[in-house]
């Protein structure tokens, strides 16, 4: 495992195009959305508020213009550009919670950060190769994200030149000793938690390497951590395999997951206080800002 940093010697000249973009993100709009996603919605114990946000966000995605369907037995709600004519890089997360969970930081904010770069990339002049997918089910062993990988195949024309999944991307403290690793893993990292974590199998390194330098062109100030996995040393340590990447992973596709590490960092984790006002909603905005500039980037 190789571990990287975003870092001033790795900035670029920023995009006037790209810049824009990134402005017209506001953490009062990705907070609107997280409160109104932060109900318990577990596909099994909470079957109708799981089933009114997919629909929620499924609305969303077709005002903006996406073509939009709810995809397998699990209700993923997949927003595709209306002409496919090149591989896709597509934005992941998912929507539904733990059974009792307001799920603000699992996982209204990675859903947030979704919707903003949707909303982006629709407003964009020229209209990105980007997908998106709304997982359900990945509390329930990543039931939803293993049936879209399965599906992927019978799909000709729809094929994923590279996957981002967010996984919480809300939490974010400046306490020293608010940062934890885990237990076996050998990484150091600060142990303020202040960093959005990426992690990237082998066929990824280039698009983790693309984060880490756009993080250092257009947000200098949110500390990017990267954790390159290679020769399948992510089957040594299962942590490295809790969310929706791992379907990716296992099927060969080229993948990164951004995280603020869960509950190596979030003292909420899977309880009843991850609530919205728990997050820190100007990393949150720097988190989907900087997903906005890489994937205008990498299309």
């Amino acid at each position: 495992m190789l571990t990287k940093r975003s870092s001033a010697r790795l900035a670029g000249k920023p995009a006037p195009r790209v810049a824009a973009l990134l402005e017209s993100i506001s953490a009062a709009q990705l907070r609107q959305w997280v409160e109104h996603l932060a109900v318990p919605r577990n596909f099994l114990l909470e079957p109708d508020e799981n089933e009114a946000i997919g629909l929620w966000l499924a609305a969303r995605l077709q005002g903006w213009g996406y073509d939009v369907q709810l995809q397998g037995p699990w209700r993923n709600v997949v927003a595709l550009p209306s002409r496919l004519s090149k591989p896709l890089v597509l934005v992941g997360a998912h929507y539904d919670s733990v059974g009792g969970c307001p799920g603000a930081d699992d996982n209204a904010s990675a859903i947030a950060a979704l919707l903003g770069c949707a909303k982006a990339c629709a407003e964009a002049a020229e209209t990105p190769a980007a997908g998106f997918v709304a997982f359900n089910r990945e509390e329930d062993n990543l039931e939803g994200s293993r049936n879209f990988v399965s599906w992927l195949p019978s799909q000709p024309k729809l094929k994923i030149a590279l996957a981002h999944v967010l996984e919480m991307v809300g939490f974010a403290s400046t306490r020293p000793g608010s940062q934890s690793v885990p237990p076996g893993l050998p990484v150091k990292v600060p142990d303020t938690g202040d960093f959005l974590g990426i992690l990237a199998n082998r066929g990824a390194g280039a698009a983790l390497d693309t984060v880490l330098a756009r993080a250092s062109t257009y947000l200098p100030r949110l500390p990017v951590i990267g954790l390159n996995v290679m020769l399948g040393v992510e089957k040594m340590f299962p942590v490295l395999l809790r969310s929706d990447h791992a379907p990716f992973w296992a099927a060969g596709i080229p993948a990164t997951m951004w995280t603020d590490t869960s509950e190596f960092r979030n003292p909420y984790y899977h309880e009843p206080g991850d609530k919205p006002d728990t997050l820190d909603y100007d990393f949150l905005r720097a988190v989907t800002q900087l997903l906005i500039a890489c994937v205008l980037d990498e299309t």
